[in-house]
């Protein structure tokens, strides 16, 4: 499918990688499309940049979209709410990379100035600026697990960086001309690189060097996708589809695809999806994987007569470990600039600015509701197992012929049926409580010979008043005698006034410990907030802490490195607590902390002495000393949390990145 994406020259496209079906298309006149791969009109079109878009990105679950320009300037938009979310300025060039984290609100930006920055989507702000390569980054991916990244450069150079500690963990040499793509396997410690030597490298991440190298292609790489389970590489070159393993190096097929220079690859529902662009059209492309070989007895393309046929060895994590940090060291380890409060905050009138001026156009607003804003509808069939027609069969001029797909028993059948009579089920129970009367006799159980996952369910019409071939009796309960009745609400009423008192008790208490703080915080002054945080830590009861750090977390204002040196304790407890509502807290406190004191706290601590006696300035470095002190503690509670899974995870791995500095 072929669609006129913009009035000047495409610069960019991209393919969400969720669904596989959200695509995106910068160009020459400064603005963003979105667009659904299978519908021809454009969903909605962003507007800000006032230069050419470079590079595009979607973040994983498709509600964010960031754009780099010509001029170095990042937005980021929120699709579902169809407003520019932030402006990022920083780089000096073109960017020509961009990557979302997979699960934090951060994105790694790569230009032609040669400098890699990870920014806080949410604040703002640039934590890291990683400088290395000599040439423009071309590439940027985050790995599985989110604590390394790696970087693909005009240089020759693939490089590894750890984002925990800051710092480069390897660089990998071996391409003969500039590397466009890389790209982490879904499961293993192995990263393919592709490079316009025309050559796909394949590099172990335990032992930081090459596993197996795909040489003499036709035409430059110009990407690289792992298949969802990583049994094989699809590589994308001009025209075709090449499938790859690594252990042996192999090409287990090679698929004509006429669609010039691909600039994306994505898979859905067993389907890969490829895009490419040429002036002002960008073209989508559907390949059926069922029809692809993924694995071969015997090696094509790369059988090599002096060599005995090996069969090849099994991928997985039989060979290598799945993503969990190995201990590494490098022999050069290279220290990354931690940012200056000054780097790190952007001037706000000028972002509020750009903000006001960036605007989306929604084209065509019943194609932006169904996927950007879709209503929370029960789906009364199952979804279609492809969101594409099906490509007709190869035609002799392959290179290879495609497996046709086995025909396999439709097993969906089982599914609307099962479907059916649980709605039937749900309907009769609220029947039964709004419509039928109950009988006041007792009614013994009836057996039913009839079984509803062996008969065939009938369509009721809307006209008639009761299920067919049904009895609504036999789905109701049994109706309990009145002494029965008394007895279960004497039970209900036991359970829901037991702990009552207790309750009371707590909130009572909880109250008047409210109440003597607020008679200690009479104004709204800085000193005010410190006597009443003091008292709070005095009372020894967490949740007047919690009250209190919910108000002090909403006025920057009253933030001070006196109040860092209380409230610290207090969040290392915080972060340990079983109650969600306080581990919450605590993270917010904490990340307040570290970006608005630590640059400092680290600047005053790395300071010379002074000549004479400053007692201002010693009293400064005695509270940073005690704040660094805390810090370093609590590092060590975050660091055992950030395994978590869910909302709490992402929060301790955030500020596991931000405390980076302290190691």
């Amino acid at each position: 499918e072929e669609i006129m994406a913009h009035s000047s020259n495409v610069s960019s496209v991209v393919l969400g990688k969720g669904s596989g079906r959200m695509l995106a298309t910068g160009g020459d006149d400064c603005r963003v499309n979105i667009w659904s791969v299978s519908k021809p009109n454009c969903i909605m079109s962003l507007t800000g940049h006032t230069s050419p878009i470079e590079s595009l990105q979607v973040n994983p679950n498709e509600k964010l979209i960031v754009a780099g320009s010509r001029s170095g300037s990042i937005r980021v938009w929120d699709l579902e709410a169809a407003k520019v979310l932030r402006t990022l300025p920083g780089h000096k060039a073109n960017i020509c990379s961009l990557h979302f984290h997979p699960f934090g609100s951060f994105v790694a930006s790569g230009s032609l100035d040669t400098n890699i920055k990870l920014w806080d989507v949410r604040r703002k702000g640039c934590i890291f600026t990683f400088k290395g390569h000599t040439e423009a980054v071309r590439c940027l991916r985050f790995s599985p697990d989110g604590k390394w990244v790696a970087s693909a450069a005009d240089d020759h150079t693939v490089k590894l960086w750890d984002l925990t500690a800051g710092k480069l963990m390897f660089e990998f040499t071996g391409h003969t001309g500039p590397v466009n793509v890389v790209e982490f396997h879904p499961n293993e410690y192995l990263l393919a690189s592709g490079s316009s030597d025309r050559t796909v490298r394949f590099w172990d991440l335990e032992k930081f060097q090459v596993v197996s190298c795909i040489e003499e292609e036709a035409t430059p790489v110009r990407c690289v996708l792992f298949n969802p389970d990583g049994c094989c590489l699809y590589s994308g070159f001009q025209d075709s589809l090449r499938v790859y393993g690594w252990e042996p190096e192999r090409c287990f097929d090679v698929v004509l695809v006429n669609w010039g220079k691909v600039a994306d690859l994505s898979i859905s529902n067993n389907q890969l999806i490829g895009v490419s662009f040429a002036q002002s059209t960008v073209s989508s492309f559907v390949v059926d994987l069922s029809r692809v070989p993924k694995s071969d007895s015997i090696p094509h393309g790369l059988i090599r007569d002096d060599q005995p046929l090996v069969p090849p060895t099994p991928t997985g994590s039989s060979l290598r470990r799945i993503y969990d940090r190995p201990s590494t060291s490098c022999s050069k380890p290279q220290r990354v600039k931690h940012n200056s409060e000054s780097e790190r905050h952007s001037p706000s009138s000028e972002d509020d600015r750009d903000e006001k001026e960036s605007k989306a156009e929604i084209q065509n607003q019943e194609d932006y509701k169904e996927i950007f804003q879709p209503k929370n509808a029960i789906c009364r069939t199952p979804p279609r197992n492809e969101p594409f027609p099906a490509p007709p069969e190869d035609e002799p001029g392959t290179a290879k012929e495609a497996v046709k797909p086995s025909q396999s028993v439709d097993v969906q059948t089982s599914l609307p049926k099962q479907e059916l009579v649980s709605t039937v089920l749900f309907l009769l129970e609220l029947l039964s409580q709004f419509l039928l009367q109950p009988d006041p006799v007792q009614r013994p159980p009836i057996a039913s010979s009839t079984s509803l996952t062996r008969t065939e369910p009938s369509v009721i019409p809307a006209a008639r008043n009761e299920p067919i071939g049904l009895k609504a009796s036999d789905f109701l309960p049994a109706v309990k005698n009145q002494s029965q009745t008394e007895l279960v609400d004497e039970e209900a009423m036991s359970q829901i006034r037991k702990g009552h008192e207790t309750m009371c008790v707590v909130l009572t208490s909880r109250h008047k410990n409210l109440d003597t703080v607020r008679a200690v915080w009479s104004t709204s002054d800085i000193k005010a907030s410190l006597n009443s945080l003091d008292s709070a830590v005095a009372i020894n009861d967490l949740s007047v802490v919690v009250d209190l750090l919910n108000i002090v977390n909403q006025k920057a204002s009253l933030w001070k490195l006196d109040l860092c040196t209380i409230v610290l304790p207090q969040i290392e407890k915080l972060l340990q607590s079983k109650y969600e509502s306080y581990v919450q807290t605590g993270c917010t406190s904490l990340k307040l902390i570290l970006q608005r004191f630590l640059p400092l706290i680290t600047d005053i601590l790395a300071a010379p002495p002074s000549v004479g006696v400053d007692i201002s300035r010693e009293e400064r470095l005695h509270k940073c000393k005690l704040c660094y002190k805390q810090l370093k503690n609590i590092s060590n509670v975050v660091k055992n949390k950030s395994g978590l899974s869910g909302r709490h995870g992402s929060a301790f791995r955030e500020l596991l990145l931000l405390m980076a500095v302290l190691d």
